[in-house]
C-alpha cells in the first residue's frame, strides 16, 4: 500500500495521523510505502521527490499566483501541466518499484497545496483504475486564503476528485455533510486516533531536565500549546488566560509555523511582550523522535513532553478534528479550550471533560482553571474520565475496525484493477 502526500515528516497533523493509520494496517500485515516530498520513514520504504513538496520553488510560485486574483497567466498554466507530468509519471515509477495495488492519498487530494500534485495523481487513478483511499483532514471551502483563486478547474477536478474507485474518508461529521453538498460525494467517516490500549509510559531520567530545557523555571507553571502558531490556532487566547490568571506561567509552543508564513508568529512575540506574558517557541527540540541537535542540545518527543504540562491549552478557532485534543486526553492533562465547531459537533457530546469557552474567556473560566492548578486529585479524577472514553470512541482497536471494513470494499468493487 502507497501513502501519497506532499511530506510526511515531523509533528503536523497529517504526518501523525499517516504514521498511525500505517501501524494499524502493518498490523493488519500489510506492507505500506511513502510518496512524499520529504520523508522521515526508512530510505528503502520512502519514494522521495523534492517536487512533491508544497515548499518546493517550483511549488510555491505556482501558489503564490493561483491564490492572488481570479484570472490565470497562460505561463502559470504551463508551468502548473509541466509539474503535473512530471509527477505523474514519478508517481507511476513508484506504483512499479514497490508494486503497490492500493494508494492512500494523504490530504493530496484534499487541500490545494499543491496543485499539479493532485492533478498528476488524479489524471494516475484515472487511467489506471487503481483502488484508491482518499484520507482528507482539509478542504479549500474551509480556508479563506483559497477563496479568490485562479485554479477553479483544478479545484473542481482534483480537490477532491469524483472517481469511481477513489474511497473518500473524512475525519469529522461537518466535512462529510459538506462533501455530500459540494461534490455529490459519499464518505466513510473515520476520527483521528491515539493508542489508548497501551497507555503511555511513565517519565524517565530522559526528561528529567525537560522543564529547564524549555526554559520553564521552577517555579512557574507550564502551560502547553501544542500546535502550530498560526492564527486558526487561537494562541492570543492562552496569552489573556495567562495574564488573567496573575500567577507565574509560561507557554511553550511546541510546533514549527508550517505553510501558513511565520508573519503570526511575529504578532505572537509581539503581543506577548505587550501582555507581558512568557512564551516559548521550542519546535528545534521538539521532535517525533528523540534525538539531539547539532550543538548537542537533548531532543524530545510530544510524549515526553505532555506528561510535564501543567495545563494544555488549545483555544483553536478551527480545526478538522484536534490532534492536541486527543494527545492531551492519552496523556492524561486537563485541557483549556475553545469550543470550535468540529469540538462541539463530534468530541464534546462524547462527555469528555475539559475547561471549555466560547468565544472569550470569563471570570468561571479562569476560576476552573485556578482549580486545577491547585487541585491534583480534580485533575486525575477528570483525565482518568476522558482517557476510559478515549479509548472507547478514539482507539487503534476502533480505526483497525474501521480500516477492515474499508479495504473489503476497496479490493471487492468489480473491476478492481
Amino acid at each position: 500500500m502507497g501513502f501519497v502526500g506532499t511530506r510526511f515528516d515531523g509533528t503536523d497533523g497529517v504526518s501523525l495521523e499517516t504514521r498511525k493509520w500505517a501501524h494499524v494496517l502493518e498490523e493488519l500485515g500489510q506492507s505500506v510505502y511513502y510518496f512524499a516530498g520529504i520523508s522521515d520513514q526508512p530510505e528503502e520504504i520512502s519514494f522521495v521527490v523534492p517536487e512533491a513538496h508544497f515548499l518546493h520553488s517550483d511549488v510555491q510560485a505556482i501558489t503564490n499566483i493561483s491564490y492572488r486574483s481570479s484570472t490565470r497567466p497562460p505561463e502559470t498554466t504551463r508551468r502548473i501541466h509541466e509539474l503535473r507530468s512530471y509527477l505523474k509519471d514519478r508517481l507511476y515509477e513508484f506504483i512499479r518499484k514497490y508494486e503497490i495495488e492500493l494508494l492512500i492519498a494523504e490530504n493530496a487530494l484534499s487541500i490545494p497545496m499543491h496543485i499539479p500534485l493532485g492533478l498528476a495523481l488524479t489524471e494516475l487513478i484515472a487511467e489506471t483504475g487503481i483502488p484508491v483511499i482518499g484520507h482528507h483532514h482539509d478542504f479549500a471551502w474551509e480556508r479563506k486564503r483559497f477563496l479568490i483563486n485562479c485554479i477553479g478547474d483544478y479545484l473542481e477536478m482534483a480537490f477532491p476528485p469524483r472517481l469511481p474507485n477513489i474511497h473518500h474518508v473524512v475525519i469529522n461529521s461537518l466535512a462529510a455533510t459538506e462533501m455530500g453538498k459540494r461534490r455529490g460525494i459519499n464518505v466513510s467517516l473515520i476520527p483521528n486516533v491515539m493508542d489508548f490500549d497501551n497507555p503511555p509510559e511513565p517519565p524517565g531520567d530522559y526528561t528529567a531536565s525537560l522543564r529547564a530545557d524549555l526554559g520553564v523555571d521552577p517555579a512557574e507553571h507550564f502551560f502547553l500549546q501544542p500546535t502550530r502558531p498560526l492564527q486558526r490556532k487561537g494562541i492570543e487566547y492562552a496569552f489573556e488566560l495567562i495574564r488573567r490568571l496573575g500567577t507565574e506561567a509560561q507557554l511553550v509552543i511546541s510546533h514549527a509555523g508550517g505553510d501558513e508564513g511565520n508573519e503570526y508568529m511575529e504578532h505572537m512575540r509581539t503581543l506577548a511582550e505587550l501582555m507581558e506574558v512568557r512564551v516559548n517557541f521550542v519546535s528545534d527540540i521538539i521532535k517525533t523522535e528523540r534525538g539531539a541537535t547539532r550543538d548537542g542540545r537533548r531532543i524530545y518527543s510530544l510524549g515526553d513532553v505532555y506528561p510535564s504540562a501543567d495545563l494544555v491549552t488549545f483555544p483553536s478557532l478551527l480545526e478538522g478534528f484536534g490532534n492536541a485534543f486527543l494527545e492531551a486526553v492519552y496523556y492524561r492533562r486537563p485541557i483549556f479550550i475553545n469550543t470550535y465547531t468540529i469540538y462541539s459537533i463530534d468530541i464534546k457530546p462524547k462527555g469528555f471533560q475539559a475547561v471549555e469557552f466560547t468565544g472569550f474567556i470569563t471570570d468561571k473560566t479562569i476560576k476552573h482553571v485556578q482549580k486545577i492548578l491547585q487541585d491534583r486529585e480534580f485533575v486525575e479524577e477528570m483525565t482518568g474520565h476522558n482517557y476510559k472514553l478515549g479509548k472507547r470512541f478514539y482507539s487503534f482497536t476502533v480505526l483497525e475496525q474501521q480500516l477492515k471494513v474499508l479495504l473489503h470494499s476497496c479490493f471487492s468493487r468489480e473491476g478492481h484493477w
